[in-house]
């Protein structure tokens, strides 16, 4: 048997100890280093609110609520809803490179309202649609988007047509055509005002929360419209338009671009109460 001098048998034994001490540490580090998924406060407390706010189809949320809603929504940053800068809760499922397709993932659907984030990477647009008998606050989280939104001159009247086409178009007054940066303030739109019908452009990568109360539903009647808008010429005016801020709308079919991809919301979870 051959003996191995004492130095080298030290130097082996402090190697061996070094790298033991050296794996304890990394996963030591590992351990504290792994991102760990926690409820958010703000996305809960606005759950909670959504289930007194909104009280079935054919209700709208009396002032006060709204604005109980709206200071929530205010608050609200990416993080309560699982996003980052990077955008990463999107990347995971739905490569952004190359994609100008709006994606939406949804946090809670319900009889009485919905929960849903959208992510429109620039130049993406969601094109000129209504929101029929439906309340929505929307929530502008990351990013710049431009926004234009029309009101009907007569809500009630579905067969307002421009004397100068056969075809079916509408009166609309502008609401807002305008460009809103991150963070903001929440907007709201009511079934017959506020800009129900409206079109949302991004300039930047962009994301945003909708509550929108009652959700769509086909087999409610609230199916999604979609629209093409033209200018209210002079030649068009009359005493109460003037000719100034208003356009005609006409129906259309639902556009190529309206088309969006589903993913799975991998945000922070709510706990889901009795309504």
């Amino acid at each position: 048997m051959t003996l191995e001098a004492p130095g080298l048998v030290e130097e082996k034994v402090r190697g061996f100890v070094n790298k033991v001490i050296k794996k304890k540490r990394t996963r030591r580090r590992t351990r504290v280093e792994r991102p760990v998924q926690v409820a958010s406060i703000t996305l809960q407390r606005l759950y909670d609110t959504c289930l007194q706010v909104f009280k079935g189809i054919g209700t709208v949320p009396s002032p006060l609520d709204v604005k109980k809603l709206a200071r929530i929504l205010d608050c609200m940053k990416p993080e309560d809803v699982g996003l980052r800068e990077d955008l990463e809760f999107f990347k995971a499922k739905n490569p952004l490179q190359g994609n100008t397709r709006v994606t939406y993932a949804t946090i809670h659907r319900c009889q009485n309202f919905s929960l849903c984030v959208f992510f429109l990477p620039a130049t993406a647009v969601i094109p000129l649609h209504n929101h029929p008998e439906m309340t929505v606050f929307s929530k502008l989280l990351l990013g710049t988007m431009a926004i234009k939104a029309y009101d009907w001159v007569d809500p009630f009247n579905s067969y307002t047509a421009s004397s100068s086409s056969k075809s079916s178009r509408r009166l609309a007054k502008l609401k807002a055509n305008a460009t809103f940066t991150a963070p903001c303030h929440t907007s709201v739109l009511y079934p017959t005002s506020g800009g129900n019908i409206h079109e949302c452009r991004a300039i930047t990568p962009c994301a945003f929360l909708d509550v929108l109360g009652p959700p769509y539903s086909r087999d409610d009647g609230r199916d999604c419209s979609y629209y093409k808008d033209t200018p209210c010429t002079d030649g068009e005016a009359n005493e109460n338009t003037e000719g100034r801020g208003y356009g005609w709308l006409e129906e259309i079919e639902i556009p190529k671009e309206s088309e969006m991809d589903v993913i799975e919301y991998m945000g922070p979870k709510i706990n889901i109460r009795d309504s």
